[in-house]
């Protein structure tokens, strides 16, 4: 247990969708949880969110971090807005975290950094309205509209394809690079309706009233409509703190971890888009969970091992329960808690469930 309001049980750094998952589990479980956050990153570029079921289109990502803050810090979790500059194993088998202005100690880490998506040159078309970063979450956006992929590589050659699933007028844009897709993929796109234009873009036409984008022009003279696209330049992954603590890395360059979250070094887990896979924000939310409830149950008093029983004895009444008094406080005190005041059907629905243990 932590001593101090700069000593925690789990240090998230990153406040996207994984990282407030994860910090909202550490919180609801009982351990004293911090999130620092610089701000920005993927997630609060969203203009609207897709694919998160209970929540609807209209609700910006900034909107959704925002609430996410607020839950967190509602069971008790501590947000700061701080950039960690570096972390640190102790002598004591903790975690040293600096910020530009504080130290804080923690049992575990959390890594929820993300990357940033490698951008194109200008001119190009404003982020969310033209400007598309996420196949899987936009794609729905372009059905029977024209579309661009920019990009020279194999996964702007296989984006371009794939976007053949929702419209028939698909253009990729190599903006005068040489294409790098292997022989395979040029035979593939061959046999595909997708036109790959070689010339570079000299400027961007946008709706002067709704901001999305109309048309591109090319440096040969040609106008070309398009309602938005995707660059594929590839990611840039914030991994200066893992590397620091001496965690592998896959060779596509994320975090490499098991199935929940675990990194190659003891005490430390890694979610979301450093990680390998998808980069969705409802997948980010399910390794959040994931990392959660594994941190949980390292860092957990109880039940208490056959072996430690041996050396300690048994439970004794005044170590239970484990949760800190202010965490126990501020449960109790919640909305949610179930000595809070409830109506009849919602007592009599609780009342039939059977308890659950996914231990």
């Amino acid at each position: 247990m932590s001593s101090s309001d700069d000593e925690y049980e789990i240090a998230v750094v990153g406040g996207g969708p994984a990282g407030l998952t994860t910090a909202l589990y550490g919180a609801r479980l009982g351990h004293e949880t911090v999130l620092i956050d610089r701000g920005g990153g993927r997630a609060a570029m969203m203009a609207d969110t897709h694919n998160v079921i209970g929540v609807t289109e209209e609700v910006s990502g900034n909107e959704l971090l925002a609430t996410g803050r607020e839950q967190v810090q509602s069971y008790g979790g501590t947000f700061e807005r701080g950039f960690v500059t570096d972390v640190e194993r102790t002598d004591g088998d903790r975690f040293r975290l600096s910020t530009n202005d504080s130290e804080i100690l923690a049992d575990r880490v959390v890594l929820a950094t993300g990357f940033s998506d490698e951008r194109p040159e200008p001119p190009l078309p404003r982020n969310a309205k033209g400007l598309h970063w996420c196949l899987h979450c936009d794609a729905y956006m372009f059905v029977d509209e024209p579309v661009y992929v920019m990009g020279h590589g194999e996964a702007a050659a296989h984006v371009a394809m794939i976007m053949l699933n929702m419209t028939d007028d698909v253009d990729l844009l190599t903006r005068g690079a040489e294409p790098t897709w292997s022989d395979e993929t040029a035979a593939q796109l061959e046999a595909h309706p997708v036109e790959v234009v070689h010339d570079d873009i000299s400027s961007v036409e946008n709706d002067p009233d709704s901001g999305w984008l109309e048309a591109m022009e090319f440096e040969d003279g040609t106008r070309r409509e398009y309602r938005g696209g995707f660059p594929m330049y590839g990611s840039d992954y914030n991994t200066a703190l893992a590397e620091a603590l001496g965690c592998d890395l896959t060779d596509g360059g994320e975090i490499d971890v098991d199935d929940h979250g675990r990194t190659s070094e003891d005490g430390v887990f890694a979610v979301g888009d450093i990680t390998p896979g998808h980069n969705q924000v409802p997948v980010a939310m399910g390794q959040g969970a994931k990392a959660g409830i594994a941190v949980h149950k390292e860092l957990r008093e109880f039940p208490r091992s056959t072996e430690d029983i041996a050396q300690d004895g048994p439970v004794d009444e005044d170590e239970v329960p484990a949760i800190p008094p202010h965490l126990m406080a501020t449960a109790v005190a919640h909305e949610g808690h179930a000595g809070g005041p409830r109506d009849e059907a919602t007592a009599e629905a609780g009342a039939e469930q059977p308890a659950a243990d996914d231990d």
